[in-house]
């Protein structure tokens, strides 16, 4: 099934508007100068947003811009209350952050499955006429029109919640090495910047363990300034655990290796130092080339700590660095662990989306 990725959106919510109060007079053939008895009108719906782990991207809401809750109902003769209108719920995937477009300020950072926030509160109903009765005026004919619902424009944006990111240059063979450890199947090519959108793959360990890798899309220098992919990559390296960063031996540009690899440890320092701290595995892709184990060795000694050789075509060093990351994981806190994710891949349907 093809999947288009959508990671940022723009909706308008408008809560319900309360339903008006009723003026209306007892009228019973037995009950002398019967009082008022109109009813209040119902509550409005209100637009409540919550994160459900079964969601996984915002594609859903791209195709629908207006979201209204439902209108509460008149009230009644007899004291009968008007029908509160139903809530309005949107569902997101976790790691949703909504924001307030035209003030900017952030609504609420949606991290946990089962996160929820009001977005747009309904409007009170209006009250009936029974309420403005008073010992001088015992027969009012005034009644309330219901409150008008809250409204705003929202901008949501997906900050992916992955375990494991797969960093690196364009071409440097992310999506073969994710495609090598999980069964997520994202387009491959011979040519940089192939994925343009995440991708995401649950790694089995063994047993009942897993974790979930994220094909990252690749950078380039300047990318703290939003050039090339810029932001759109970095941001979703944010909420991800654990770094690997694979480094491609033998560029097609002919840079060097060592270089490359310094550049977008820089990048990620000019965008966030707390990103520049996570935990980083280091892995020489393609080891199966001539040469390349030298290159591995040279990194190794330039950036003094050690570099994994892996290779996803003849499946040397993954096993090693999976019991890396493993082993990473296991050290961090427990509270930073994302929450459990059912395997799945982000897939564009562009034909020219891939790593």
């Amino acid at each position: 099934m093809i999947i288009v990725f959508v990671d940022r959106v723009e909706i308008f919510v408008k809560g319900g508007d309360g339903g008006a109060g009723m003026s209306s007079f007892r009228r019973e053939k037995y009950v002398p100068k019967g009082g008022p008895d109109g009813g209040d009108g119902g509550n409005g719906g209100s637009i409540i947003i919550i994160a459900d782990p079964n969601a996984d991207n915002l594609a859903p809401l791209a195709h629908q811009k207006f979201w209204k809750a439902e209108k509460g109902e008149r009230g009644g003769s007899s004291l009968c209350h008007g029908r509160n209108g139903k809530d309005l719920t949107i569902l997101v995937p976790p790691g949703t952050l909504i924001r307030d477009r035209d003030r900017g300020n952030i609504i609420k950072d949606l991290a946990i499955p089962g996160d929820q926030v009001i977005v747009a509160k309904g409007g009170r109903g209006g009250r009936g006429n029974k309420h403005f009765a008073t010992a001088t005026n015992r027969a009012p004919r005034e009644c309330e029109p219901g409150g008008e619902g809250e409204e705003r424009w929202l901008s949501l944006e997906l900050k992916l919640i992955a375990d494991v990111g797969l960093i690196g240059l364009p071409n440097a063979g992310k999506s073969t090495m994710l495609s090598r450890l999980s069964r997520a199947r994202p387009e491959i090519a011979d040519y940089p910047f192939t994925t343009k959108y995440p991708n995401l793959g649950m790694v089995m360990v063994g047993g009942d363990r897993s974790f979930v890798l994220a094909d990252l899309p690749g950078l380039v220098e300047g990318a703290h300034m939003n050039i090339g992919l810029g932001h759109e990559f970095l941001r979703h390296v944010e909420r991800t655990r654990v770094l690997i960063h694979l480094v491609e031996p033998f560029p097609a540009d002919e840079s060097d290796p060592v270089e490359n690899y310094k550049t977008i440890r820089n990048e990620l320092h000019l965008y966030s130092p707390e990103l520049a701290q996570k935990p980083e595995l280091v892995a020489i892709s393609k080891s199966e080339l001539t040469g390349a184990k030298e290159i591995a060795q040279r990194l190794s000694q330039e950036i003094q700590q050690p570099v994994i050789n892996v290779s996803a075509v003849t499946g040397e060093g993954l096993q090693t660095l999976i019991s890396q990351v493993i082993q990473r994981l296991a050290e961090l806190p427990k509270d930073l662990s994302p929450f459990p994710a059912a395997p799945f891949t982000f897939v564009s349907s562009e034909q020219d989306a891939s790593s």
